[in-house]
């Protein structure tokens, strides 16, 4: 299905960010409403870079309805409201091609009410797409048949979802709410039943639904603070009337309190306050849901939870929660069971499959695990049967493998925690390395973590700073440069795949492959300066080699800026122009496949540089005053005009009364005199270390 241009019809939160969806995946959309939207009030993140709103135009539903008539889809993401749903396509459908696929991102409301009386035609290109809040960011989309759509439509459409847009696409049955809201609502209806008959607190419940069971920080109630109080009321009542069939359907009607509070016009974040309510000095009140009085938000003394924390593995986790004897036990023991077996007693009438609904509810609700493998872990079911590797595994060992993608195409995939490099991680690239050499004609680096790789493992260098091994920490940071070298100019290519988050080194891998194949959410940069130190593994030799731009570099590496997508990634400097962009992660591995393996014929290995311009004394001088103008102004502090200096002698090549060319070696050699002397300093041990325990930078 080609796709070339989009309308959306209504420009709320919803459709005025599916439409920046369709930017981001190239499509140009036109996007309507009452009066011109104002693209400005459109959040920036919902864009991949701030190009995107040159894709969108605006208008009105009465001047600008032939405008619609170009368009390849139209997607109605008016109110949910079935008259104003109604009237709309009515003024709509004249103006639409023929052969243009016709969407509503209702997200309960039954299509076959919506296209009554259509003529026919028209209701053979229906379908529901609904897309989840935020749509860039929440995998999830049900495709949803009327009661004429073509086969044929909405098998290409689940296509275009999945590799046009990167949606994980599931198609779901015309009825109430579809799957997500519909397992989504009764679990949320189970958790305020729960709290009641166990007297929990809206802090201890958020703190047993977070991410202690695996599902976001939001958790419960702070969820329903972004959501909105009313828009939640609003689902589940609408569910309770749409479902008069359902056994469990008095669950929905919703609790008192939840009436109470939004009768005070506490909504949640939209209001300033709801559940939850931000002070003007930054402190937290929490509302006790008996008396609707707020109160400083207090952390739950739960025990059982605090164990559980320690525990990694999340299955192994909740089963340790579900055997406490206490509250919290029963709370989740309960919770599970019951949304287990409404979802089982629903799939026939909801789904088309166990799968469907678990997906629906990982992608859709950002949950770990999905009703029907939770059941498998607790045993509340027999366990599917173990079903062996596709990938039969080359070498392995605690932080990284090496895997055979087939086809002569070697996978090199980190699984260490968080995918941070240390010397398994090393030991594997070389490997890899050695592997193509003999064996394999392509190399993929990638995985199916949650990040591709956050950097070098802090805690041993820290370890080895504070214990003065200045030796043994020159010849790790020497062995990381010389297994990147080796990485770029290995005599097969190397194509990288990275995905979420690529910090530090795994940034610096990324620089060294030969070709990248990113997913659409990258963040990705050197932020080493965060911790005290600067790259050493080739960050800045590789940056300054392909921008020659001394003041550039010094401000991606200095600011440690982060990518905000794939495409901003190319913006900065990160990627070059070559780089594929996939939309879709689960198909990322497989494209890095067929980009390495499409390399093959005219590679040709490269050879260490010398002939990299650098700028010397007097480029070194403009970046440091720059960065003493900083200090003067009191906007950094003295150990960070410190890391400034030691990164600006290095992007210009250490001392020269002008500029030079000077070889790869030489810049790694400057980094590495960089990177240990900051390590040798107070301040640098405790910014790690501080970033260790907290997970944030320390400026100091």
């Amino acid at each position: 299905m080609a796709i070339r241009s989009a309308a959306v019809l209504g420009a709320g939160t919803m459709g005025a960010a599916i439409a920046a969806h369709f930017t981001n995946a190239g499509i140009p959309a036109t996007l309507l409403d009452l009066v011109p939207p104002d693209l400005k009030r459109i959040h920036p993140s919902a864009f991949f870079t701030s190009a995107g709103p040159s894709l969108i135009t605006t208008g009105s539903f009465d001047e600008n309805l032939p405008a619609i008539a170009s368009a390849g889809i139209v997607v109605e993401a008016v109110t949910e409201n079935l008259d104003i749903k109604r009237a709309l396509w009515a003024r709509a459908l004249p103006h639409v091609k023929p052969t243009a696929i016709l969407a509503t991102n209702t997200s309960g409301i039954p299509l076959r009410s919506i296209c009554e009386g259509w003529p026919e035609d028209a209701r053979r290109r229906f379908v529901g797409m609904h897309f989840f809040n935020p749509p860039r960011y929440l995998y999830l989309l049900e495709l949803i048949p009327g009661p004429a759509t073509d086969p044929a439509l909405l098998a290409s459409l689940q296509r275009f979802g999945e590799q046009a847009l990167g949606k994980g696409v599931v198609i779901c049955k015309d009825t109430p709410n579809f799957i997500g809201n519909r397992i989504g609502a009764f679990f949320g209806a189970t958790v305020y039943k729960l709290m009641r008959e166990l007297d929990l607190t809206i802090e201890e419940v958020d703190a047993l639904t977070g991410p202690v069971i695996g599902l976001p920080k939001s958790a419960s109630f702070r969820l329903l603070d972004l959501v909105g109080l009313d828009v939640w009321k609003h689902v589940s009542q609408n569910l309770h009337d749409l479902a008069p069939t359902d056994p469990w359907r008095e669950r929905f009607l919703p609790p008192d309190f939840l009436s109470g509070i939004i009768a005070r016009g506490w909504l949640g974040d939209k209001t300033g306050q709801g559940f939850y309510r931000r002070n003007k000095d930054k402190s937290i009140d929490c509302i006790d849901w008996k008396t609707l009085e707020y109160h400083p938000a207090a952390k739950p003394k739960l025990p059982a939870v605090e164990n559980a924390q320690l525990i990694e593995d999340l299955p192994t986790r909740l089963r340790a929660l579900c055997a406490d004897t206490g509250k919290t036990g029963q709370f989740l023991r309960t919770l599970f069971t019951e949304t287990w077996q409404y979802a089982a007693e629903r799939l026939p009438e909801i789904a088309h499959s166990e799968a469907d609904i678990d997906h629906a509810m990982q992608w859709g609700y950002a949950h770990a695990f999905g009703p029907f493998e939770i059941a498998e872990i607790l045993g509340l079911r027999p366990a599917a049967p173990a079903v062996s590797s596709p990938t039969p595994t080359v070498h392995t060992n605690a932080g990284a493998s090496l895997k055979d993608l087939g086809d002569g195409c070697l996978l090199l995939e980190f699984h260490s925690k968080m995918n941070s490099l240390g010397p398994d991680g090393l030991t594997m690239v070389r490997k890899g390395i050695a592997e193509l050499d003999s064996n394999f004609d392509a190399m993929v680096i990638g995985n199916h973590g949650e990040n591709f790789s956050v950097g070098a493992n802090l805690m041993l260098v820290l370890l080895a700073a504070q214990e003065q091994e200045w030796d043994e920490l020159d010849r790790s940071i020497n062995y990381f440069q010389q297994t990147f070298l080796a990485l770029k100019y290995a005599s097969k290519p190397v194509v990288a795949a990275p995905h979420q988050r690529a910090l530090g080194g795994g940034c610096e891998i990324v620089l060294h492959s030969y070709r990248v194949q990113a997913h659409a959410e990258l963040y990705m940069g050197q932020v080493e300066v965060g911790v005290g130190v600067i790259p050493a593994a080739g960050g800045c030799k590789e940056l300054i080699a392909r921008l020659k731009d001394p003041r550039k570099v010094f401000e991606l590496t200095a600011m440690a800026k982060v990518s905000t997508s794939a495409d901003n990634a190319r913006e900065l400097g990160l990627l070059d122009k070559s780089a594929g962009v996939t939309m879709n992660k689960r198909r990322l591995i497989g494209d890095a496949k067929q980009a390495a393996l499409s390399l093959v014929p005219s590679y040709r290995p490269g050879a260490p540089r010398s002939d990299i311009k650098v700028g010397g004394d007097p480029a070194f001088a403009a970046l440091h005053m720059g960065a003493w103008l900083m200090r003067q102004a009191e906007y950094i502090s003295d150990h960070d005009l410190l890391i400034a200096d030691k990164l600006a002698r290095v992007i210009t090549g250490g001392p020269s009364p002008g500029e030079r060319l000077v070889s790869e070696q030489h810049l790694l050699d400057l980094e590495r005199e960089a990177f240990l002397s900051l390590c040798g300093t107070q301040k640098t041990q405790e910014r790690i270390a501080h970033m260790l325990k907290t997970g944030k930078p320390l400026r100091n």
